[in-house]
């Protein structure tokens, strides 16, 4: 079979599957909520036929659309796209069956189109993952903010185009703004726009357009704001007036994802080690992805709203990525790069947590949570877990990719970045675990300002939403004794070899 047909499948699997959800609509739900699972199911099964081709092969490219002689819309299979890839096709599966009961729990509006946005939205991912080259990447990257404009609007009240409003300019603002100019910077400087393992600047280049390539590199930092490096940031919580499944898929893997991915590319695969330090720009860069790291940190430990809390631990943990890449060790770049999975799997769970409380309870604010572990066990279970992994406690996925920074971190004798991640765990046990004992140890409240006894007697858990966060909580403790499985597959990107 053609080696384009699994990516290919992969991107457009979900995308094929919108005419079925929409025919189906409202009046079939059953059947609607069964082509977006279906869908899902053969995305994945796409992305895990291609890791025997890349096994073999390492990576290929595959050109689909000639624009000049060197420049083309094409797709790249690689470690790195598939790992990102096969991450997110699992998730959407999850998030599938946590969704129906999510949106038929809260008796949610528009829900053929919070499902046609959300298979749109698969599309433009799995695009994302599989770009070849800076301009297929744009296009990606442009058309997944485009598409979640209505799921961060879906509720169409105030507060939800409000949000919504901000997330769109934010996001289409910066890349308009940054990555077109900084893609025009790099096409001068290289002639091309396609990734090479090593970066694509010469010596030559590098001294010849120091300047302009640092200004380039800039504007991809923030072009690509996704990944919500401060103080460009501010979006991203506003965006969480979303549903909880939009929040946990697009904004704990898939939006967010794409933006600290295509930072890595941007490191990886235009500028590479060799760049970055011939410019000077290693620790600019550091410093700005520690101090997005303690400072999301600081700020989430003084929100009590549960989503803004997350929210802000999300802003701060994608910097682990960018850093980690970015010190250009190979412990260092295998950390951040497994991170993307590790904070996948977390973060989803925690944002799942979340969404089960407010199905089961309505509240959203974490003094409204105590004793509510007794009523809603699976739940608060897993998101104890989930805690534990973004912690980095042993035992967990999270501990490898903060083992592996914090390892490069020692010895590169890079002190200072160690203690940011120590300290950034300290902060993130800080705000996780009051939530767990507010949950499970504390006795419930029962002014009329939170809960009745009454109420409270009336509460129980959606197992809808309860068993899907709790198989991705399970999952951070198995993906941890597996973890030889990632790293063979990450090891199999050529830059981890660089010493």
């Amino acid at each position: 079979m053609n080696e384009a047909f699994y990516p290919l499948g992969a991107i457009l699997v979900s995308a094929l599957a919108v005419p079925g959800i929409i025919f189906f609509g409202d009046k079939k739900p059953n059947y609607r909520e069964t082509v977006s699972i279906i869908a899902g199911i053969l995305k994945f099964g796409f992305v895990v036929a291609l890791i025997p081709h890349l096994i073999d092969k390492k990576s290929f490219v595959i050109e689909i659309l000639p624009i000049t002689s060197n420049l083309s819309l094409k797709l790249l299979v690689d470690p790195l796209g598939v790992l990102f890839a096969l991450g997110a096709s699992f998730l959407w599966i999850l998030t599938t069956f946590y969704s129906i009961g999510y949106m038929r729990g809260t008796q949610a509006q528009r829900q053929t189109r919070y499902y046609a946005s959300f298979a749109l939205s698969l599309t433009a991912t799995m695009g994302v993952a599989f770009a070849g080259n800076l301009l297929t990447l744009f296009l990606f990257y442009e058309l997944m903010s485009i598409i979640t404009y209505p799921l961060v609007a879906h509720k169409e009240d105030e507060e939800s185009l409000e949000g919504a409003r901000k997330y769109v300019i934010y996001l289409l603002g910066t890349a308009k703004l940054f990555l077109i100019p900084a893609m025009a910077i790099v096409y001068y400087v290289a002639g091309t726009l396609d990734y090479s393992p090593r970066g694509i600047f010469t010596q030559e280049m590098l001294s010849q357009h120091r300047l302009a390539l640092q200004i380039a590199l800039l504007l991809f930092l923030y072009g690509y704001n996704k990944c919500a490096l401060m103080p460009l940031h501010s979006w991203l919580p506003s965006a969480m007036v979303a549903p909880t499944p939009v929040s946990a898929l697009l904004h704990a893997v898939a939006v967010v994802k794409t933006g600290a991915f295509s930072i890595a590319r941007v490191l990886l695969n235009i500028y590479g080690e060799e760049g970055i330090i011939s410019l000077g720009m290693q620790e600019i860069i550091l410093f700005m992805a520690a101090f997005t790291i303690l400072v999301g940190s600081a700020i989430a430990l003084t929100r009590q709203n549960f989503k803004a809390r997350l929210a802000f631990s999300t802003v701060s943990q994608l910097s682990y990525i960018v850093f980690g890449v970015a010190l250009f060790h190979p412990l260092s770049i295998l950390g951040g790069i497994l991170h993307i999975t590790a904070h996948a799997f977390s973060k989803i769970t925690l944002f799942f947590a979340a969404g089960s409380v407010y199905v089961s309870t309505h509240y959203t604010e974490i003094p409204q949570l105590n004793g509510l572990g007794k009523k809603l066990p699976l739940t608060f279970v897993a998101f104890f877990l989930a805690s534990l992994s973004m912690i980095g406690i042993p035992g967990f996925i999270g501990f490898w990719s903060k083992f592996n920074i914090i390892s490069a971190c020692v010895e590169r004798d890079f002190l200072l970045g160690a203690l940011v991640f120590l300290l950034s765990s300290f902060l993130n046990a800080a705000y996780f675990l009051p939530i767990t004992f507010r949950a499970l140890l504390k006795d419930p409240i029962s002014s009329p300002s939170s809960h009745s006894l009454h109420s409270y007697e009336k509460i129980k858990e959606n197992y809808f939403c309860a068993i899907p966060l709790f198989i991705t909580a399970l999952l951070t403790i198995f993906f941890a004794f597996k973890i030889d499985f990632l790293y063979q597959l990450l090891k199999l990107i050529e830059v981890l070899y660089v010493e």
